[in-house]
Formats: structure tokens, sequence, C-alpha cells
């Protein structure tokens, strides 16, 4: 089930579209981490689906209906800065935001509490509070009413390591115990790849690209880049010899094998032994850093 899709989204500040007809697509059950630079139209684009700002040209579908006053009444947002009441404790912030929304009656506030790692602030004023419980207060928030979508706007931005594991933990627990869809936007790419099932790049208000963590795992990972003069009996003495199996045709007729990287220079001894000319023979794999980066536009 899709929780989100937007067709051709364009929002238009002064003549110059600041998200630039995005197509985007969370499915029920994704941790969709949202990269790029700043401004390059993120936190914008969240706010068009959290009802925020309005959009400029285009639409898009919450749990698969247009109706979407009652798409949003199914999803929890912190976008830019926590909006808590500095003279309140977390548990007074949970009552008035509760009564605000109507579900008082059915939250049971030590338990929230307890569920976004806050269980023991008792009348600490929330002004007191390190950034990283001031994030968890505002999930906490996000969290009333129990909504189905969850939508982050760099909820690990400026926390120190401990911070980051604290909010990466909580975002893994919602995601496992409550089955919460999840849409993260970040700049700490070694985080998002802990967490996230899929990824979509922005660049200048336009989608780049957006693909599983499954196929960033396949880009990412390391071979063997073989070119010789003749494949198959390459392949014949990577069976025979190395107990290597298959491996991946290239279109020049090269070879990728990702077994026995370390063994390098003994496969390209065997190789020339056996009568087979190399004119190539290197382990490759993608940068995932640098492939982010370049097509977030460079640094």
């Amino acid at each position: 089930m899709e929780v989100l899709i937007t067709k051709g989204l364009t929002k238009t500040y002064h003549g110059r579209n600041v998200v630039d007809a995005v197509n985007m697509n969370v499915e029920k059950g994704d941790i969709y981490g949202f990269i790029g630079k700043n401004g390059a139209g993120k936190t914008t684009l969240m706010k068009m689906v959290c009802g925020l700002t309005r959009t400029s040209a285009g639409d898009f579908t919450l749990f698969g209906s247009t109706d979407l006053g009652m798409g949003r009444k199914k999803i929890g947002c912190v976008i830019e800065q926590p909006a808590l009441y500095p003279g309140m404790t977390a548990k007074e912030n949970l009552i008035y935001y509760s009564k605000m929304q109507g579900c008082e009656k059915t939250t049971d506030f030590d338990a929230m509490l307890a569920l976004v790692g806050l269980p023991d602030t008792g009348k600490k004023k929330a002004k007191k509070f390190s950034l990283g419980m001031k994030q968890r207060l505002s999930i906490a928030i996000a969290l009333l009413g129990e909504p189905e979508f969850l939508v982050l706007d760099e909820p690990m931005n400026g926390l120190d390591p401990a911070g980051i594991r604290e909010i990466r933990e909580l975002l893994m627990r919602l995601h496992e115990k409550k089955q919460i869809t999840i849409l993260i936007s970040s700049h700490i790419l070694g985080e998002l790849g802990k967490i996230a099932t899929k990824y979509g790049i922005i660049n200048n208000g336009v989608l780049v690209e957006e693909f599983s963590a499954d196929e960033l795992d396949s880009r990412g990972k390391h071979y063997l880049h073989i070119r010789t003069d003749n494949y198959e009996k390459t392949q014949r003495i990577l069976a025979e010899k190395f107990n290597i199996q298959g491996g991946k045709m290239l279109e020049d007729n090269s070879l990728c094998i990702y077994e026995q990287l370390e063994n390098a220079a003994v496969i390209n001894q065997a190789l020339v032994q056996n009568g087979v000319m190399v004119s190539y023979l290197a382990v490759e794999g993608q940068d995932m850093e640098k492939y982010f980066v370049e097509r977030m536009g460079g640094m």
C-alpha cells in the first residue's frame, strides 16, 4: 500500500521552483531516507505533505486517497524546530497537545514518555532538556493520536553521537513495534544507512533518484573486475581452481566476481599461467558517500 504518492508536486517562491515536479513514492513499512543539501527542497516538500504550506502545482495522495484532510489525521510530524513549551514538564507538554488534538482521555502519558526514552524527567522543565531530549519529546507529541505515518525533518541535526544513537534506536522501535511508516530527512548519511529501507535524493528541488536499500547495497558492493581474451576459459579456471561459480558478465565481455577478492593476485597468476591473457584485473566498488554527494550536486 502506498502511504504517500506525489505527482509533479511543485512549490514556487518568487518565480523559482523550490520543489520542482517531484514524483515520490513512500510505501507502507518504509523508512524513507530523504537526502539533500540545505535549500534542496526537503523541508518544503514535507510542509506541503503535512498541510503547513500550499502546493503551487501537482498533487499527491495519502494512504491511497485524495482526501488529504482525512489522510493527515494519520500523520505525525516534527518539522524544523521542536515546538515545545519551555516552562512545562515533558508530561505537561504532552497533556497540553493531547487536549488540542482531543485525545487526552485515550493517551497513557507515562507509557508514551517511556516509549521515547523519557521515563524519569519528573518536574524538570523542557527548557532544561538537552537537544536530544527535546527531539524525543517532540516525537512523542507527534505520536499523539497513534499516527501511521511519521514525517521527521532533520531529527538528528545538531545532536552528539549519543543523542544520534538514541533517536536512531527510537525510530527503529517505532518502526518495528508500532509498524509506523517514516519519512526522515537527514544530512547524516551513515546514520540513515543504518535504518533506511528506501532513499530519495533531491537536488535544487528535483528528485534525482529513488531506490531501495537493497539496490544501494548492490551498487556499493565491491567486486573483482577481470577483463581477458577468453571469457569462457576464465570462468572455467575460476571454477576449477578457486571454486568460484558464475559471476556477472558486463557489456564489454569483462567479468565481475564477488568472492575471494583478497586473492586477486593469485587469481591473476593462475589465469596467466593457464594461457589466459589478462588485460585488466582490479578490485572495484562504488564509494557510497561520493555517490550521494555527486547526486546532491556536490559539496
